[in-house]
């Protein structure tokens, strides 16, 4: 039986069951005109659990083991629970006047996107193989019906159906991995599989260990189990894009985390070969493919498998040092995918979607704030000095460095300098290309953004420059959380 303890440690977490539960009863019976106060929920919902998370004036300092180890209460936990809450009631704020102009903002979005939050908070705390895969369960059968929620749209329902069936295919592979481990070792728990890994059988825990990373991959969006991810991301509303390309990212990190540190660390040389050449891939593929692009979501597809890429150089690492700069990564990608999502968002309107590169031309002269704004986007993303995305693709080089991949580094460096050229020409396009017509009276980012959406697009595009003017805390606060 659990104790009182226990449940108190996981209060943010129940309180999330709670009052999503509870809110999907409430929307059964409050009027139709009453139906925006779902919104306002969602988003209390999100901040007062992001609240509870830091109750006690900080994040946890020390490792506890929760209901016989299916879950851990650790700094790395808390630190994701954490940005996963405000990234996604930013997500909130980004998504009310897209799926409003377009009559998709159904009480089901918020539904299903706190439902996918929950499975996050147990995918980052998982301490058992069965919690991994509960929590990724939960999150990917949440986002299959997020894809599918524009279910009269033929793109869309396109979309939903590849990632089913391509999701249900990496799960199968997932689960066939944690099976085999399991096998090798005899038990559920990462700690006590990290225990035995030494004198378990190789042979079958290898094997179980390629499957696991294979699922990781997919989870990820890293080449070769990418097919999915340039589809989803395009056929999806972008307000759907927006949250798979943000959110989810932190919590495939926390997982990766526990699967490769907590549970496989003892056979660390093999996989740390497995993730370098998946980053290799990634790098490549995703960078080549976005040079290509003409439509900015595909583009921005892309390039995420060039940012995972990245990200791997970090984990490919197997060291405190390495995971701190993967973590600092995927906390700075979630800003940056959250940003450039909703710069297309902020041009689109009814009837419009801002999708094409070409319907940035002269933004600069028509709207120079919000040029600027996307400036700081694609210059972050670019790894131009000295936004957060430089300080970000910096980390995680020197971790391939430390590890003494070299040439891991090498090609990374390589995959920044060709991955800016795509990001610039947006820019280029928006200072020094003049508009194909002029906009209609009407039109335009004020007319399909509120002002709570300018706001927080403003906050979020300048803290890529903020951050990057004064990045070392955020990094210091990461790399205390692996005791580094």
């Amino acid at each position: 039986m659990p104790t009182q303890a226990e449940l108190m440690l996981i209060l943010p977490e129940l309180f999330l069951l709670g009052m999503t539960c509870a809110l999907l009863l409430l929307d059964l019976f409050i009027a139709p005109q009453r139906k925006p106060m779902v919104h306002f929920l969602a988003v209390a919902i999100l901040l007062a659990t992001a609240v509870l998370t830091v109750r006690d004036g900080g994040v946890a300092l020390e490792s506890v083991s929760l209901f016989g180890g299916l879950l851990l209460q650790d700094t790395v936990g808390e630190i994701l629970k954490l940005a996963i809450y405000l990234v996604t009631a930013g997500v909130f704020i980004y998504a009310r006047p897209y799926l409003q102009a377009r009559g998709l903002l159904k009480s089901e979005f918020y539904v299903l996107c706190l439902f996918a939050v929950l499975g996050m908070a147990v995918l980052v705390s998982a301490g058992s193989l069965l919690t991994v895969y509960l929590g990724l369960e939960l999150l990917a059968l949440s986002s299959y019906g997020l894809v599918a929620l524009h279910r009269d749209n033929v793109q869309a329902s396109e979309a939903a159906m590849k990632y089913f069936v391509l999701g249900a295919l990496a799960s199968g592979m997932l689960l066939y991995g944690m099976s085999m481990i399991y096998g090798a070792t005899g038990s559920l728990d990462l700690a006590a599989i990290h225990a035995a890994a030494a004198g378990a059988d190789r042979s079958l825990l290898l094997t179980g260990a390629v499957f696991v990373i294979a699922g990781i991959a997919f989870k990820f969006g890293a080449a070769p189990f990418h097919m999915w991810l340039p589809d989803v991301y395009q056929g999806s509303p972008t307000a759907i894009t927006l949250f798979i390309g943000s959110a989810p990212k932190l919590a495939a990190f926390g997982m990766a985390y526990r699967l490769l540190d907590s549970g496989l660390g003892p056979v660390s040389e093999h996989w740390q070969i497995m993730l370098a050449w998946l980053a290799v891939l990634s790098l490549i593929t995703g960078n080549l493919l976005a040079l290509m692009q003409s439509n900015i979501k595909r583009m921005l597809a892309y390039s995420t498998i060039s940012h995972v890429g990245f990200l791997f150089l970090a984990l490919a690492n197997g060291e405190p040092g390495g995971y701190a700069s993967g973590l600092f990564y995927a906390i700075s990608y979630a800003l940056m995918s959250a940003a450039g999502f909703a710069a297309v968002m902020l041009l689109s309107r009814a009837g419009f979607e801002a999708e094409e590169i070409d319907d940035y031309r002269g933004l600069s002269t028509r709207h120079p704030w919000y040029a600027l704004l996307i400036l700081f986007v694609m210059a972050s993303m670019a790894g131009i000095p000295f936004f957060l995305g430089f300080w970000a693709k910096l980390a995680v080089l020197r971790a391939a460095v430390e590890a003494g991949m070299v040439w891991l580094a090498i090609v990374g460096v390589v995959a920044a300098v060709v991955g800016a050229f795509y990001y610039l020409r947006i820019v280029k396009v928006m200072y020094f290309d003049a508009p194909d017509s002029e906009p209609a009276a009407g039109e335009g980012p004020n007319a399909a953004a509120d002002v709570q959406f300018r706001w927080l697009f403003s906050v979020n595009a300048s803290l890529l420059l903020v951050l990057g003017l004064a990045w070392s805390p955020l990094m210091s606060w990461c790399q205390r959380a692996f005791g580094v």
